[in-house]
């Protein structure tokens, strides 16, 4: 079984360039409206702490975080937007506050669960390395936004190779989620990282191609800016499909990010 820690400390990095981008903001900061309607900044960062706390009751406390689901489908289009809410409430200081203790919580409860465990989450269960990886994607894309709050360009690193994969791996949902069928073939996807190296999902001799930047393929699947602002493009008609719906998250798909560069603004959007 591959060993889970890089997967755990690349969570960790990702997490601290965020702190540190936060850290020193004052109050009026901390309210800026971010490119999620009705979000600040205060609501991007409650609302990983309330997601870190989920994760870490289903790694620690799996009766506690039953009780979470069923709040969930009780109320499934909102139950996120509160949970965001209510931490954007409190003062700066203690939000941030909270938000590092929960993800160091989170951290240890990871690195010292049994090898090959499964953890209860809203979707199927998941590994520790799993659990992390989507943690990792969330703490991109809510802290993409921030960035975009603040006008502050993030230096890309290869970190995004996980959000690649969710992307990838998360095609079928994609159409699942909108009542359409997945397609039968797979795809060749190719992307280039950070760094230079090329990242190949799929067939080489895959009839439909999807190829770009790894951040544009990034942005696209978590839905942080419209496929027309973007160098992501596709060979064949499932998979230009795909890229007008993509999505790396759970749940339904959102109201859509509208393109700078104008024209349909139909593509979902992730809070």
């Amino acid at each position: 079984m591959p060993d889970p820690t890089p997967v755990y400390d690349d969570l960790r990095e990702e997490s601290d360039e965020l702190d540190r981008l936060v850290a020193g903001l004052d109050a009026g900061q901390w309210a800026l409206a971010t490119p999620a309607a009705g979000w600040t900044v205060a609501h991007q960062i409650a609302h990983l702490a309330w997601t870190d706390r989920s994760a870490l009751l289903a790694v620690t406390d799996q009766e506690g975080f039953g009780a979470l689901v069923d709040k969930a489908l009780a109320a499934p289009d909102s139950f996120v937007d509160q949970g965001a809410a209510e931490g954007a409430r409190l003062p700066p200081a203690e939000l941030l506050a909270r938000w590092r203790e929960g993800r160091t919580a989170l951290d240890e409860a990871l690195r010292a669960a049994p090898a090959g465990a499964r953890f209860p989450w809203y979707g199927p269960p998941m590994s520790g390395a799993s659990m992390a990886t989507g943690r990792l994607m969330e703490t991109w894309a809510h802290g993409q936004d921030v960035a975009d709050a603040l006008g502050v360009v993030r230096t890309p690193t290869d970190r995004l190779g996980h959000v690649v994969r969710i992307g990838v791996r998360a095609r079928n949902f994609a159409f699942q989620a909108r009542g359409l069928p997945a397609p039968a073939e797979e795809f060749r996807v190719e992307v280039r990282a950070p760094s230079g190296k090329l990242w190949a999902y799929g067939p080489e001799d895959a009839a439909q191609r999807v190829t770009g930047p790894a951040l544009d393929f990034c942005l696209l699947v978590t839905q942080r800016a419209h496929r027309a602002d973007l160098a992501v493009r596709a060979e064949g008609p499932d998979a230009d499909r795909w890229l007008d719906i993509a999505q790396a998250f759970a749940g339904p798909p959102g109201n859509g990010r509208a393109p700078k560069s104008g024209g349909d603004a139909g593509q979902g959007a992730a809070r």
